[in-house]
């Protein structure tokens, strides 16, 4: 192993050996080095590494190498081995999230990744939301009950996932942590009772690093994790890591992030400065809409097309399966092609002579029969109902005014955005196209979206390869001004005028033709 990057957590140390005429402690001697090589005045060793210290570098030849990791302004050293020992070097980039749970290991030296694993969060089993846990933790043993069905699930996953790429435990020194502020509570195991109360404070925005033993998390004994922090209790590391990972934080031009997951999370901003908001469009816009709605995987319609001549309909499913529901992407699609084919009029209402024997009727709501029970997985009729579609468009309306009511804030029109950036599994698979045609985002060219996936997970994982990401984590959070929505007083009147289909000014969307 050789690398002595600036930005690396692992480095290579030749140490002078001692002699009568420099007889430096062993201790002080790797100390010394250390903090030549990395420029800093503060570094942590812990008792049990001191102790063994002195016959590990012998052994050594004085050769070693150390993975570090950062507090702050402050280094710690994570673990030492000899230079000639080829097992690996690994840390473990994990997006915490409410529903599902993601790791990523990583090799610390190579930046390589290693292997990747997704589990749903088993606190699913104890609440099936954020605040149904909360209100958990009010109970009896109730915060040590989450706490422990994610620092398990989290143990079991690492094992699994170790053992598909070769890694075992011992060999992960690093953690990295990405969550929402609530769920970052949970599996740091501290009470969150106060997050959903006026005046919803958090425990602690900066967790900081802490020992992975402190927390239960079974990799090396020395190893660290890394939390990070969150600006109070409805903006959250998860958002901070997305940040990270998209690059606006540098960038000199204003862009535009959103995350859609429980919430439409969105922050505009450049280099100079952020704002962020969040509000309630994502369980609609993740695919909870309607009773076919669900998560994207195997089986589930993520492309819908219509011949505007013909009305005949054509879907596709992940991974080619036999279609057993709808996700957001898919929904989105269906929603714009039904509005563009004209089945669908401006208040996203069915038009039964239009829809024709795909629309049926039952204890007077209507329905359009997506797919027939003879083509589906289920058995049964694949339908979207027109309360389905009402609730789709005001999902829709809520994020165009999330959107619109952000860049107003700072005196800036949606269309002179150059850059958007889609998070999430939402934002890997919705067709911009068809997003701005039902006027859920801003009519801009497609070449101005830019879907970067799990940017949770992607920040997390850039925190494990640049030892400088802590520095930039805490000028993001610096930087960014929250705005709470719920007192802006033009939010109600721009909802009003976006709940029609793309909207009641239909000169802001001029590719949208019907």
């Amino acid at each position: 192993m050789k690398n002595n990057s600036k930005k690396s957590f692992v480095r290579t140390l030749s140490l002078k050996p001692p002699s009568l005429s420099d007889n430096t402690a062993d201790v002080d001697r790797l100390v010394h080095s250390l903090k030549n090589e990395i420029k800093t005045d503060h570094l942590i060793m812990d008792f049990d590494m001191i102790q063994s210290l002195p016959h590990l570098i012998r052994q050594w030849d004085y050769q070693l190498d150390c993975i570090l990791y950062r507090d702050g302004t402050r280094w710690g050293i994570a673990g030492i081995k000899g230079t000639d020992d080829p097992s690996p070097v690994c840390g473990i980039a994990v997006d915490l999230g409410t529903t599902r749970v993601v790791m990523q290991i990583v090799d610390l030296v190579s930046g390589q990744t290693l292997g990747q694993i997704a589990f749903d969060n088993p606190q699913i089993r104890i609440g099936p939301d954020i605040l149904a846990r909360i209100h958990h933790t009010d109970t009896d043993q109730g915060l040590n009950h989450l706490n422990r069905a994610i620092i398990n699930g989290i143990n079991e996953n690492i094992e699994k996932l170790g053992r598909s790429c070769g890694i075992k435990p011992e060999n992960i020194y690093l953690m990295t942590l990405a969550g929402n502020t609530a769920m970052t509570h949970l599996f740091l195991g501290l009470d969150p009772h106060w997050i959903i109360r006026e005046p919803y404070i958090p425990v602690i925005n900066r967790p900081g690093t802490i020992e992975a033993e402190t927390l239960g998390v079974k990799i090396n004994p020395h190893a660290r994790i890394f939390t990070f922090p969150n600006i109070g209790s409805y903006f959250g590391g998860d958002l901070i890591a997305g940040i990270l990972y998209s690059g606006m934080d540098n960038s000199d031009e204003t862009a535009i992030l959103v995350d859609v997951g429980t919430n439409a999370e969105v922050v505009l901003g450049n280099s100079q400065w952020l704002i962020a908001c969040a509000g309630a469009a994502g369980p609609a816009l993740e695919g909870g809409v309607t009773r076919m709605g669900m998560m994207a995987g195997p089986g589930v319609i993520d492309k819908v097309t219509i011949d505007p001549a013909t009305r005949n309909l054509s879907i596709r499913t992940i991974e080619n399966h036999d279609p057993k529901g709808i996700c957001g992407s898919g929904l989105i699609d269906l929603a714009a092609q039904l509005f563009i084919a004209q089945m669908l009029d401006i208040r996203g209402q069915l038009l039964p002579s239009a829809c024709g024997r795909r629309f049926k009727k039952k204890d007077g709501v209507g329905y359009f029969v997506v797919v027939d029970k003879n083509e589906s997985a289920t058995g049964e009729e694949l339908t979207i109902s027109q309360v389905d579609l009402d609730s789709l468009v005001r999902s829709k309306a809520a994020m165009y005014t999330i959107l619109e009511t952000i860049t107003s804030t700072v005196g800036i029109q949606l269309d002179e955005l150059e850059t958007f950036y889609i998070a999430g599994t939402f934002g890997s698979f919705i067709d911009p196209k068809s997003a701005i045609s039902i006027g859920m985002i801003p009519d801009l060219p497609l070449s101005c979206y830019d879907a970067i996936g799990n940017s949770s997970l992607g920040g997390a994982a850039m925190a494990l390869t640049d030892s400088e990401c802590q520095r930039k984590i805490d000028m993001i959070r610096d930087r960014i001004t929250y705005i709470e929505l719920n007192v802006n007083q033009e939010l109600m009147n721009r909802f009003s005028a976006a709940k029609f289909l793309p909207h009641t000014d239909i000169s802001r969307f001029p590719s949208v033709k019907i």
